[in-house]
C-alpha cells in the first residue's frame, strides 16, 4: 500500500539542473510535505527535517520514460528495480497501440496471449479492469512510479471490429469514437497506435484521423508506431504528419529511428519533413532510445493476413501446409508487412525469451545458430518455435545505425523513451540502461548532447507535452519527484549478453518527496500515482 507520510528534508550543496536546459547552479533544496519549498542558499541551522549532504552530486527532476512497456509491471511488481534504479519517476504506458484496457472478456483473453512476449502474464493482479479508470485505480493502490496511460488504438479496434481486415463500418466507427471519448474523459494522455501489428494495421488513415479529432478535443497527443520503419520510413512519417494536420492533434513520433540502410546518413530528409510540418503549425515531438537494436515479440514479423484470427489462427496457419508455404514466401521472397514490407534478415534476430524449459537453450542466441543446431531452415525454425511456444517468444533485432541515432537525439524536440520490455530472461538492455546511457555515454563521455540538455529531454520537455503542471522541473511549488546522481560516474551497465544489471551512479530517487532508491537499494515505499490528464 502507498505510504502517505510525507517527510520534510533539505538537500544541501547539490548542483541543480532544473529541467529547463538552463546552466547548472549550486543550491540547497528544501522539500516540505512532498513539494519543493525553497531553492537557494539555506543558512546552516535553518534546514528542515533530514539533512542530505549532496556535495559533489547533481540534483534533477525525476526522469520520465516516454515509451514504456511496464503496463503490468507497475501493478504486479512493486519493486520495479529496472526503472527506479535509473531515476525514473514516471512511465507512459499503453504504447504501440496494444495494451489491456479498454477490453471485454474476449479481447482481454486475446491481448493476454498476443502481448505475452512484452509483458508476460502475471496471475497476481486484478484482471477485472475494463477501462482506463479501472487500470488507473489499480495503479493508485500502490506503485513504485507515477504512471500515465495512452489509449491503445489496436485494442480499441479489436473491441469494435474484432480482427476484421475490412474498413470499419459506421457502427464500428461510432463504437471506436465512443471508446476514445470515454478513455480521454477518464484521464488518458493521448492515443498510441501500432500500425505494423494486428489488428491496428487494418485501419485506414481516415479512421485514425477521425479518432484523433477526439484526442485533439481533449488536448491529448497521437503517438504512433507507424506503418513502416523500413524502406518506406519517410512515407510513413509523412502519413503521420497528414493525420496530425487533418485532425488537429499533436504528433509524437515514438522510438524514432532510421535504421534501414537506404536512410543511413539521411536524417536531413526526416528533419526537413518535420520542420516543414512545424512551420505549418503541426506540433511534433519525438523520442528514442540510445541503442542499435530493437525488440518485440517474435510473431510480429508475420504477414498480417496470417494473424487475422488472433494467436489461435496463427498457430493453425503455421501448421497448415498450404498457408505455411504462403507465409514462408512472404517472409523470404515477397516481403511481409509485419516486417515493414521487407524480407526477414534472419541473422539479425536473437531469441530473448521463451516460456518452455526445453527451449531455454535458445535464449540469448542468434536464431540462425539455433536453427542450424536443430537441423532446420531458418524460417522453419522460426515458425516451429512460434507454434511450440504459442507466441510466447521475445526477440531482439539488430539493425540500427549509430550516426543516425546521434543526430536524432540532438533535435530540440527530442525526448527519452526506453521502449523497455521487462519480460523474459534476456530482455533488451534498454530496459535497465537507457537513461544512464544518455547521461554517461552521450552527455559526459561523447558530448553529443550537454548534460542540461540530456536532463531536459528526460524531464522538462516531456512534462510540457504531458501537461504536467507541477512535475518535471526543480521549481518551488512543484512536487518533489527528484533524482540525486553522481554526474562523474553515472553509467549504464546492462549489456545484450547480461541485460539485467543495475546502473551505476544513481544515488537517491524521490517521488512526492518519498525516497524510492538509496545507495543502490530499493526502499519499500510505493508513492507512485496514476497521472490523469489535465482538463
Amino acid at each position: 500500500m502507498p505510504n502517505n507520510l510525507l517527510p520534510s528534508f533539505t538537500i544541501r550543496g547539490a548542483t541543480v539542473i532544473d529541467g529547463t536546459e538552463s546552466a547548472p547552479v549550486r543550491a540547497d533544496v528544501t522539500v516540505v510535505e512532498g513539494k519543493i519549498a525553497e531553492i537557494g542558499k539555506i543558512i546552516k541551522g535553518n534546514e528542515v527535517g533530514e539533512i542530505i549532504d549532496a556535495s559533489g552530486l547533481t540534483l534533477s527532476p525525476g526522469f520520465i520514460d516516454m515509451h514504456s512497456h511496464s503496463d503490468l509491471k507497475v501493478i504486479s511488481d512493486p519493486e520495479n528495480v529496472a526503472k527506479v534504479s535509473q531515476g525514473v519517476t514516471m512511465e507512459i504506458v499503453g504504447q504501440d497501440g496494444l495494451s489491456y484496457v479498454p477490453n471485454d472478456e474476449n479481447t482481454l483473453a486475446e491481448l493476454r496471449k498476443q502481448l505475452f512476449g512484452w509483458n508476460g502474464d502475471p496471475r497476481d493482479i486484478d484482471w477485472s479492469m475494463r477501462d482506463v479508470e479501472g487500470y488507473l485505480k489499480q495503479v493508485d493502490k500502490g506503485s513504485s512510479v507515477n504512471v500515465g496511460y495512452l489509449l491503445p488504438h489496436g485494442s480499441i479496434r479489436m473491441l469494435a471490429c474484432g480482427f476484421s481486415q475490412e474498413p470499419a463500418n459506421p457502427a464500428q466507427m461510432q463504437r471506436q469514437l465512443q471508446l476514445v471519448e470515454t478513455g480521454m474523459k477518464q484521464g488518458a494522455l493521448g492515443m498510441s497506435a501500432g500500425l505494423t501489428y494486428v489488428p491496428a494495421m487494418y485501419a485506414s488513415d481516415a479512421e485514425i484521423t477521425e479518432l484523433n479529432k477526439v484526442v485533439a478535443k481533449y488536448n491529448g497527443f497521437y503517438s504512433p508506431h507507424h506503418r513502416n520503419y523500413g524502406a518506406n520510413f519517410l512515407d510513413a512519417v509523412a502519413d503521420c504528419i497528414t493525420i496530425a494536420s487533418k485532425s488537429g492533434c499533436k504528433l509524437h513520433l515514438t522510438h524514432c529511428h532510421m535504421s534501414h540502410p537506404k536512410f543511413h546518413d539521411k536524417t536531413d530528409q526526416l528533419f526537413e519533413l518535420i520542420d516543414n510540418a512545424i512551420a505549418n503549425k503541426v506540433s511534433i515531438t519525438l523520442d528514442s532510445y540510445p541503442y542499435l537494436a530493437g525488440s518485440t515479440y517474435l510473431h510480429a514479423l508475420l504477414p498480417s493476413w496470417s494473424a487475422a484470427q488472433g494467436m489461435d489462427g496463427i498457430i493453425r496457419m503455421i501448421k497448415d501446409p498450404s498457408s505455411r508455404a504462403k507465409i514462408i514466401e512472404n517472409l523470404n521472397v515477397t516481403g511481409s508487412d509485419g516486417n515493414h514490407g521487407g524480407t526477414v534478415n534472419w541473422p539479425s534476430i536473437v531469441i530473448a525469451s521463451v516460456e518452455k524449459t526445453e527451449n531455454f537453450k535458445f535464449i540469448g542466441r542468434k536464431l540462425i545458430e539455433c536453427a542450424e543446431e536443430v537441423g532446420k531452415s531458418y524460417v522453419d525454425f522460426y515458425l516451429d518455435l512460434i507454434a511450440d511456444e504459442v507466441g510466447r517468444v521475445l526477440c531482439i533485432l539488430h539493425s540500427g545505425y549509430e550516426p543516425n541515432v546521434r543526430k536524432i537525439m540532438q533535435r530540440d524536440n527530442h525526448m527519452v523513451g526506453t521502449d523497455g520490455i521487462l519480460a523474459g530472461k534476456k530482455p533488451h538492455p534498454r530496459a535497465y540502461g537507457t537513461f544512464t546511457r544518455y547521461l554517461g555515454v552521450y552527455a559526459r563521455s561523447e558530448k553529443v548532447i550537454s548534460l542540461p540538455g540530456a536532463i531536459a529531454r528526460m524531464t522538462g520537455r516531456p512534462a510540457k507535452l504531458l501537461r504536467l503542471k507541477d512535475r518535471g522541473l526543480v521549481k518551488v511549488g512543484y512536487r518533489a519527484d527528484l533524482v540525486l546522481f553522481d554526474a562523474e560516474s553515472v553509467i549504464d551497465v546492462a549489456t545484450y549478453d547480461d541485460p539485467i544489471q543495475i546502473s551505476k551512479g544513481i544515488e537517491q530517487v524521490f517521488i512526492n518527496g518519498q525516497r524510492t532508491w538509496k545507495s543502490g537499494r530499493r526502499t519499500d515505499l510505493l508513492p507512485g500515482q496514476a497521472i490523469r490528464a489535465s482538463a
